[in-house]
């Protein structure tokens, strides 16, 4: 990934370990102001200790972390100002209305007793929770609860917001309605690491990726601006199938083949070179007696590009790291 001017987030050599178990093993990497990360990997990846570790609520075994320039190791209570965290099992007072939950959370995280009604007002208004605050935060449904959960980790306008799996649980349109939350939010000038399985709805919010692997960093790239020098390119062939993939296959500036199942006829190819050497390439396939009836450029999805990241590195995980305890 191209150097990030000015990073909000920066994690250098990060090293976490559990008794017999390494569950973050020299990770670095940088994060954009108002940018929307989405932090994925298989169970037990090192997502939730990365999410920790960057909260101040964990310490590293080494590495350095600095969020809006403050250093979370060595001064993780002053780092809880600049940054809001929401658990993956998230916790509420059941019998506290909300009003008086937001109040809470915003004089512990050092908000002015004699601003606390007007910012717990327009917080819970931002989040559509005007309606909701003398009512009980028990009595609440579980995507209502969610946002309440939110509204606690933002009242404090931090820079930064730390979500692992925020839309577990809910049902479809709660996540959609997340998702524009999350939008929202951005737009407010907060920056979003998110943490979820959920690929496709990551999709519509997301503007990086990052991937984690067995405590390792396998990937940290930008979304929707894949390389011009590495492309996918999807065709629809009207000759001999075997005879279009033996030539891709064979062909140097292709490094994977793929064919599709489901509609006879077409490939997919990863293709090193800019737009001349796709042209090229086309032209070889054609005066090789292929029938080529489409050749485009396509945009991996987010969980195919996830999928491409995790095959490339499934062989090279190192020895020792680990899943991380449940």
């Amino acid at each position: 990934m191209p150097p990030i001017p000015s990073p909000i987030v920066e994690a250098d050599h990060l090293v976490y370990e559990y008794p017999g178990l390494r569950a973050l093993d020299d990770v670095s990497f940088r994060i954009g102001a108002g940018d929307i990360t989405a932090l994925v990997g298989p169970n037990g990846a090192g997502k939730t200790t990365l999410l920790r570790c960057l909260a101040g609520m964990d310490r590293p075994l080494s590495g350095d972390i600095r969020i809006a320039g403050i250093d979370v190791v060595d001064e993780p209570r002053r780092s809880h100002r600049a940054v809001g965290y929401l658990s993956d099992f998230f916790g509420l007072y059941a019998d506290l209305s909300v009003r008086r939950c937001l109040a809470y959370v915003a004089a512990a995280n050092g908000v002015a007793d004699d601003a606390l009604d007007a910012l717990v007002e327009s917080t819970a208004h931002d989040l559509g929770l005007g309606a909701r605050l003398e009512q009980r935060a028990g009595e609440l449904s579980r995507g209502l609860r969610q946002r309440v959960a939110i509204a606690q980790a933002v009242i404090h306008a931090p820079r930064v917001i730390l979500l692992d799996e925020p839309a577990a649980g809910l049902d479809p349109e709660a996540r959609y309605q997340l998702g524009e939350l999350f939008l929202a939010l951005r737009a407010r000038g907060m920056t979003l690491v998110i943490s979820s399985h959920i690929l496709a709805e990551l999709e519509t919010y997301s503007s990086d990726m990052l991937i984690l692997r067995a405590g390792r960093l396998v990937e940290h790239r930008r979304l929707g601006a894949a390389p011009e020098a590495l492309a996918w390119v999807e065709l629809h062939v009207t000759s001999s199938l075997h005879a279009a993939r033996s030539a891709l296959t064979a062909h140097t500036a292709v490094s994977a083949v793929e064919t599709d199942d489901t509609r006879p006829g077409w490939l997919r190819c990863q293709v090193h070179g800019d737009a001349d050497a796709r042209a090229a390439l086309l032209g070889e396939l054609v005066a090789g007696g292929v029938g080529v009836a489409h050749f485009a450029v396509v945009r991996e999805d987010l969980q195919q590009s996830y999928l491409h990241s995790l095959a490339r590195t499934r062989d090279t995980a190192a020895p020792g790291a680990g899943e991380e305890p449940a």
